[in-house]
């Protein structure tokens, strides 16, 4: 049995949940892979309109959820019940991507005789994969990357089934949340559910489950990889691993707004977010330190998800130890509470410790690291590893050119003047970055999200009978279509 926990005292919450045995996975995937044939071929404004029953179901049951959810993460209401509207937000977006039809990228090229040599006519668009999408939930989102989650709503949109492989950290709420949305699908077995290690490996093995999605660590990405090479047939695996989001702040950047928004962001959630800014660069100068100093004293942590993730950021920490420790927030209350903590070391220092110093410590920890000039940080920051984020502060973009440049090709998304925790659920959000941060150049929040459930096919010389209504002449979904190599709205 698999039991969740209350962070806050590490005591065992509700009855606990059966893990499931190879037998039961292979149940679980076989139904979801027989309900989708049907949705799959289900046309795409009746799947928007499943995708909002189950926005709306889950809204609907916030009350419950939020208080479940806070026992098995005290994560509290104003977060909890915040993260229950994102996770609905995000199933109406996809409704609205899947209305709009400018995700299957329908391509007309009517047959060319003139050309040399002569083209046929060939028509592309994308379709569901034809199998059903393994998703692994994350342990800091209870809701918006777990069982309901980005991932779950980009497969269901884009007509895939999906079996999710739960946290061990917030079973309860998994359980209940599954339900819920069952309810508010047409067909129940649209989503499947298992608990347990083995089930994991046992459900992303599975002859059916045609892709993988994963939130989570760096190890645990390469064992799900393990998994999927040691498969008769490859599959791709879309995760999302660690991240450390440098910022670099600029000499032209306001000390005190500088100071205040970092100790905010990296103890946003006891700093259980992939986003929040584990190395941060710095002019040197005792006006900044001192703030950053006064804002991270000033700090609470708290309990951490679960023992196992105190532990990691307790070993994390010990890591950084080898560099001074610049400040410290309260450590909260729990069994599981851990404090804040900020460590620094000049640019060389820091350069000469690459690349072990700045692997990700998963919590309310960071690197400060303070420069003369700032033409010394590209050579730096070269040398950094992927990242889902990184950031510049400054009031003047013309000295971070060279940064800039630097910048972008380390991060998926690049931040001007703010923080990188908190993502927003869009059509322009790219959330995904180099490796280790992810697996894929794909977004795992956002609307294009859904590519990854999708696959390309092209049609030439098809009978016009035959050929979906995407790419018929007439246009009968009225969708947006590049024909002859001019867009058509």
């Amino acid at each position: 049995m698999i039991y969740g926990h209350d962070p806050r005292t590490g005591e065992t919450v509700g009855a606990g949940v059966p893990e499931a045995d190879g037998a039961g996975v292979d149940a679980i995937v076989s139904a979801a892979a027989a309900a989708g044939a049907a949705w799959r071929a289900t046309p795409a404004a009746e799947r928007a309109v499943a995708l909002e029953a189950v926005a709306d179901a889950l809204a609907a049951h916030v009350d419950e959820l939020w208080q479940l959810a806070d026992q098995e993460t005290a994560l509290g209401e104003v977060r909890l019940r915040g993260e229950v509207a994102r996770t609905a937000g995000q199933f109406r977006l996809f409704a609205e991507v899947i209305r709009d039809g400018g995700y299957l990228e329908a391509i007309i090229d009517h047959a060319d005789a003139s050309l040399a040599p002569p083209r046929p006519d060939l028509r592309r668009m994308k379709h569901p994969l034809q199998g059903v999408v393994a998703v692994f939930a994350a342990s800091n989102f209870p809701f918006a990357f777990s069982v309901a989650g980005g991932d779950t709503a980009s497969a269901l949109a884009a007509g895939c089934p999906v079996v999710v492989k739960a946290h061990p950290g917030h079973p309860g709420t998994s359980e209940r949340v599954a339900a819920i949305v069952r309810e508010a699908l047409p067909v129940p077995e649209l989503l499947g559910l298992v608990h347990g290690m083995q089930a994991g490996a046992d459900l992303v093995q599975h002859p059916a489950v045609v892709a993988a999605g994963f939130t989570g660590s760096v190890p645990g990405g390469k064992a799900i990889q393990k998994l999927i090479d040691e498969r008769e047939v490859p599959i791709p695996f879309f995760g999302e691993l660690g991240s450390v989001n440098p910022v670099v702040v600029l000499p032209s950047a306001p000390v005190a707004e500088i100071a205040t928004g970092f100790a905010g962001s990296l103890t946003l959630g006891v700093g259980q977010f992939c986003t929040n800014p584990g190395l941060m660069f710095v002019p040197e100068g005792d006006e900044l330190r001192k703030a950053i100093v006064a804002a991270v004293e000033g700090t609470s942590g708290g309990p951490m998800l679960a023992e196992r993730i105190r532990d990691g950021y307790v070993g994390g920490v010990e890591r950084l130890g080898e560099l001074q420790l610049l400040a410290e927030g309260k450590k909260g209350e729990g069994s599981w509470a851990v404090a804040p903590k900020v460590f620094t070391a000049d640019l060389a220092t820091f350069a000469e410790k690459l690349p072990g110093i700045a692997e990700e410590c998963f919590g309310p920890a960071s690197i400060v690291v303070t420069y003369r000039d700032v033409a010394d940080l590209p050579a730096v920051l070269e040398r950094l590893e992927g990242s889902l984020t990184a950031t510049i502060h400054g009031a003047q973009p013309e000295e971070a050119a060279d940064v800039a440049a630097a910048l972008a090709k380390k991060a998926g998304r690049l931040i001007w003047n703010g923080w990188p925790t908190g993502v927003a659920v869009c059509w322009a959000m790219h959330h995904g970055g180099p490796w280790p941060s992810s697996t894929s150049t794909t977004t795992s929040v956002g609307a294009t999200a859904i590519d990854r459930w999708l696959a390309p096919t092209a049609y030439q010389d098809w009978p016009a009978a035959l050929l979906p209504d995407a790419l018929k002449d007439d246009n009968p979904l009225s969708i947006p279509r590049r024909v002859d190599g001019r867009l058509v709205l």
